[in-house]
């Protein structure tokens, strides 16, 4: 039985401690990247996943576009980070590799497990696991354009006919990436049913590279029992994370103790404030729709949180919503005073 990894090496770098928080498209933007940075026991954060064509379009233009801002922008705080970009040409996706790297990166991720279907559409995501050859072209070109550390995260196959995540593995380590991560179930799975961990352990068998490993982490406790179970080399943690964002400092926790924290109401108002004050300070015109979206992950577990979200619907400034939320909490403390 192993025991969970102190760290975990991607190139000539150590990432301390062995977690990863995973892209998520519309969660892991730098402000969110940032309150998890806040929160401590991550090792390494990731963008949300990238066009590559939107940056190679916004590098010809010689001007910031909007998807250089909303993915590709990030805070000194945030290293180690790595940037991660989906697409099928091959050249496009160099391109915005090595724009990626001249951005100040510490690594770029090719992502090979996007289930969605406007993604799959145009062969991006999962798409390319129904051609083998162009992945190893992707990666070639990719690898031959940037000096930083190339790695890549997909999953087990398009479906359970001809699972590929062992031949995918040996295709990046004989192309000299530095580590891959995989999430066991197929594209068509989607997120339905239980992530199959076996397949993660025939990966790591397979291959000298670090593997990471994604699927059904919910708890500390899962963090552990992957790690036991597939012997990979570091756990990535995804959806879990978008409603405890403690979850990094938990399994910290637990790894030293045997127990660890749980949030407690204020607790959960206190990160809510703090996001939805990060938000107001981005000016972005969508802030108001994230504080809709994280108000629905935040109160998760929260006493009375549908009240609470029901009334942040209403609303269309920032500080009407931050509003909204000191006075639910100020009002469930003093339930708490007067019950007890």
């Amino acid at each position: 039985m192993r025991a969970f990894p102190a760290s975990f090496p991607i190139g000539p770098k150590t990432i301390v401690p062995a977690t990863v928080l995973a892209p998520m498209a519309g969660v892991t933007d730098t402000v969110f990247r940032r309150l998890i940075r806040d929160q401590g026991g991550c090792g390494l954060i990731m963008t949300e996943f990238t066009s590559s064509h939107g940056v190679v379009a916004s590098v010809r233009s010689k001007k910031v576009s909007k998807t250089e801002k909303r993915y590709l922008c990030f805070e000194p705080e945030e290293h180690p980070i790595s940037s991660q970009l989906f697409g099928s040409d091959p050249k496009v996706m160099a391109d915005a590799a090595r724009h990626c790297e001249d951005l100040g990166f510490d690594f770029v991720d090719i992502n090979f497990g996007c289930p969605v279907k406007k993604v799959v559409r145009c062969n991006g995501g999962s798409g390319c696991l129904r051609d083998l050859p162009l992945i190893v072209d992707i990666l070639t070109a990719v690898k031959s354009a940037i000096k930083i550390p190339l790695t890549m995260k997909f999953r087990a196959r398009w479906n359970d006919n001809e699972l590929v995540h062992v031949k995918m593995g040996k295709i990046a380590e004989d192309l000299g990436l530095a580590a891959i991560a995989l999430h066991p179930r197929t594209r068509e799975q989607g997120y339905a049913g239980k992530a199959d961990w076996t397949r993660i352990a025939e990966l790591k068998d397979a291959v000298k590279i670090p593997v990471i490993g994604n699927g059904d982490i919910i708890t500390p406790e899962d963090a552990v029992r992957m790690i036991e179970q597939t012997n990979c080399d570091a756990v990535m943690v995804g959806r879990a994370a978008s409603y405890n964002p403690w979850i990094f400092r938990q399994i910290s926790e637990y790894l030293a103790t045997g127990t660890y924290w749980q949030p407690t109401h204020v607790d959960r108002y206190e990160i809510m404030k703090r996001y939805f004050t990060m938000l107001e300070e981005t000016n972005w015109p969508e802030a108001v729709g994230k504080m809709k979206q994280f108000t629905s992950y935040f109160t998760h577990g929260v006493r009375n949180g549908a009240h609470l979200r029901s009334g942040i619907y209403k609303h269309h400034e920032p500080k009407q919503i931050i509003q909204a939320v000191e006075e639910f909490f100020s009002k469930e403390q003093e339930a708490e005073i007067v019950a007890a």
